[in-house]
């Protein structure tokens, strides 16, 4: 008789189960998400309006993050948003040509 580790039996169970179970949530979130084969959320472009707050046809990353805090609270992915600002004021880099590319700011 063959001796099996009642872990192994009980991942592959937990395997079987979760296989089993994933087709359902998968077909929720197709549907969820479209309808009659198309997607009928908000376009890219809607969504980028949305941000842009000062209307010149882009969202900065300071309007990217407003946006992101209204929609998921303060804080929302802080250490990124954080990094992406330094980034476009020019704080990330301190070579010489960098006052060049992003003005006075970069210090």
């Amino acid at each position: 008789m063959m001796n099996v580790d009642n872990g192994i039996l009980r991942s592959l169970g937990a395997c079987l189960m979760l296989g089993l179970a994933l087709p359902v949530y998968a077909e929720s979130a197709l549907e969820y998400f479209t309808r009659e084969g198309r997607y009928q959320g908000p376009s890219l472009e809607d969504q980028v309006a949305l941000m842009d707050s000062d209307h010149n046809g882009f969202a900065d990353v300071f309007e990217v993050r407003a946006y992101l805090e209204k929609q998921h609270g303060k804080g929302y992915e802080k250490a990124l948003l954080d990094k992406w600002e330094s980034s476009a004021s020019g704080k990330s880099c301190g070579t010489p040509f960098a006052k060049q590319l992003y003005g006075t700011s970069a210090q």
